[in-house]
């Protein structure tokens, strides 16, 4: 049985690759290609394929995003595979319901898995509603952002507005948030590991520029070239912290400042 497929990726070679191994595969025709979310969500409309391949990471509208909204149009689900350079999304992934994740830079063997697990899933699927009304409850009951943060500093317990953190930092297994301005505070969060606090952050402020970092892109005072067209970020707190941008991150950096 030949799968229809339509490929979402910001990058153009990312899309060319992917079709390329796909070719490979066989019994995959490809019949469409989209550069956003919203061009997403119009191609699955249109065109009704049987598999999405669908980037995570996209200016605007991200991958999880098309998902929801096309929960909220009502518009029939097709099988999704996620395409991420970050292996911290498969767990989200698989929360949404989709049947496979694919790492970047692509793999022709993992591609060929993803496309039979399609298949399987095709072949034994059951009632699509049955299907939809789980992915709701799923939606629904994802974890929804704090609007504080308790931080332990100088024997006290702090509670601290998420607009006001500056950056979080790991080392030796100790997460330390410090707060933006002259008088910011540097404190101990409970958390155990990074991905634990940013899913108790706002989406849309925090971006995890390093493994052992994140930031509050609101509060990165300037963007400083280093070597190897790397960069690094000067923050908003009173010692001014420089904090690597990790390269798989740089792609990102330039997204959100238009570098």
């Amino acid at each position: 049985m030949s799968l229809s497929a339509v490929i979402v990726d910001d990058e153009q070679l990312a899309r060319d690759e992917l079709a390329f191994l796909l070719q490979d595969v066989g019994d995959v025709d490809v019949v469409a290609q989209g550069k956003n979310g919203l061009e997403a969500i119009n191609l699955i409309r249109e065109h009704n394929p049987d598999l999405v391949f669908l980037d995570v990471q996209m200016p605007g509208l991200d991958g999880f995003g098309v998902i929801k909204k096309l929960l909220d149009k009502r518009v029939p689900l097709p099988k999704i595979v996620f395409a991420t350079a970050f292996d911290q999304y498969a767990v989200k992934a698989f929360e949404v319901n989709a049947i496979d994740y694919l790492l970047k830079p692509f793999d022709k063997k993992r591609v060929a898995q993803s496309v039979q697990k399609a298949r399987q899933k095709l072949e034994s699927a059951g009632t699509p509603s049955d299907k939809l009304d789980t992915l709701v409850r799923m939606l629904e009951s994802q974890k929804i952002p704090a609007a504080k943060i308790l931080l332990k500093a100088a024997g006290r317990l702090f509670l601290v507005d998420q607009k006001d953190i500056c950056y979080a930092s790991i080392e030796d297994g100790v997460i330390s948030v410090v707060t933006a301005g002259a008088a910011g505070l540097e404190g101990q969060s409970n958390c155990r590991t990074l991905e634990e606090l940013l899913a108790s952050l706002d989406s849309n402020l925090f971006w995890r520029a390093h493994r052992s970092y994140l930031v509050n892109i609101n509060r990165i005072r300037e963007v400083v070239p280093w070597f190897k067209s790397s960069y690094q970020l000067r923050m908003d707190d009173r010692k001014q912290t420089e904090i690597p941008v990790s390269r798989a991150q740089t792609k990102r950096l330039r997204e959100l400042f238009g570098l």
